[in-house]
């Protein structure tokens, strides 16, 4: 026994470096969720479906988008940063113009921007189709898509309607229609909805009456947009929609894009967050998307100052648990899906219907 006594080795105390951890599977850090953020970024860019850039360059005297602009949110540098593969360029106008200055206003806006793409042809390419925004993101070039305009800007035309879109509008904007309001639909209300199906315009339900939101829901062959909604029950504001809504839009296949304002979805990264965790569990994950609302005179959360910060939105919700394909979906794949389906729609029907007169009193009960 003594024997063996002297063979066993006296235990020694172990020192502060040869600790095992506190946690034995180590939390990953902070660092390598935004590295794993921008990794998925690379291949599944984001597709930011509101900027009031054209408006916010208007009274600029001089601009340089692709050295980079410190007077707004956006340039080409911060997109690339960001991983912006998209972006939807507002063509709204205030709401005090009416008719003819809604359209001229409209139109000048549109002037702008196709200004604005031709002078930065190494980092914008303005396009029209779901297609053409492939070919814009492999050829290095962010796509800029146009809408929403303003329903004032059709003056209670479909002819008008029409021409917009022959110019690349792609989104239209219900809000503040008088055929579209807090009874629903007009019968004109419906023309134009049937003839944004036929032409390939998405409709934009943020901000319109309850009623509206639900008839376009019922009528629209094409999945609706709501370029600047989040949760009412997460945070109360007019333009978030309900979790009845957001049923609604889920079951139509919609897409809900939360806004990145401070006003709507909260003052930092988390509350944003759980705006998009909430739209994700009410709806599905193939109804959420992203709004950056960059340069359109709202403040945003902190570390989402202007487009080059998605990553850091990314992380966090890398952090929180969300799959890869739950992540690709709400950056690109659920605004290509509506812009692809609007498309197939639109060349279906207008094989098989003709456009109707341009005015209300032309249409037939």
């Amino acid at each position: 026994m003594a024997d063996l006594q002297h063979d066993i080795h006296p235990t020694t105390e172990v020192g502060r470096e040869d600790c095992l951890p506190d946690d034995p599977f180590p939390v990953e850090s902070g660092a390598a969720f935004l590295e794993r953020a921008h990794a998925l970024l690379e291949a599944h860019p984001v597709a930011d479906g509101y900027s009031g850039l054209s408006r916010a360059l208007s009274p600029l005297p001089w601009y340089d988008l692709e050295l980079g602009e410190a007077a707004v949110d956006t340039d080409v540098p911060r997109l690339r940063e960001g991983h912006v593969g998209a972006l939807f360029w507002s063509l709204q106008v205030p709401e005090r113009q009416r008719g003819e200055r809604a359209v001229g206003a409209t139109l000048e806006q549109l002037d702008l921007v196709r200004r604005v793409v031709e002078t930065h042809p190494e980092g914008l390419r303005l396009v029209r189709t779901a297609g053409q925004v492939i070919d814009a993101r492999n050829c290095g070039r962010v796509a800029v898509v146009l809408g929403p305009a303003s329903a004032a800007a059709l003056d209670d035309s479909l002819g008008i309607l029409r021409v917009l879109q022959s110019l690349g509008l792609r989104v239209l904007s219900l809000a503040g229609a008088a055929w579209a309001g807090e009874e629903g639909l007009t019968r004109f209300g419906e023309e134009v909805v049937r003839e944004m199906n036929r032409l390939g315009v998405l409709a934009d339900l943020s901000g319109a009456p309850e009623a509206t939101l639900a008839r376009v829901l019922a009528l629209s062959k094409t999945p609706v947009l709501c370029t600047r909604s989040a949760a009412a029950a997460v945070r109360p504001h007019p333009a978030n929609l309900s979790d009845e809504l957001l049923a609604r839009l889920g079951e139509q296949k919609g897409v809900c894009m939360v806004p990145l304002t401070a006003e709507q979805t909260g003052p930092s990264v988390p509350d944003v967050a759980d705006h998009l965790d909430h739209v994700r569990v009410v709806a599905g994950p193939e109804c959420v998307a992203l709004s950056g609302t960059y340069d359109s005179g709202f403040a945003h959360p902190r570390d989402l100052d202007d487009t080059s910060c998605y990553p850091h939105l990314i992380a966090e919700l890398l952090r929180r648990g969300w799959s890869e394909t739950e992540l690709s979906l709400l950056t690109w794949g659920n605004v290509q899906r509506a812009l692809r389906s609007a498309d197939f729609t639109a060349r279906a029907t207008q094989r098989r219907r003709e456009p109707n007169p341009p005015r209300p009193a032309d249409i037939e009960a």
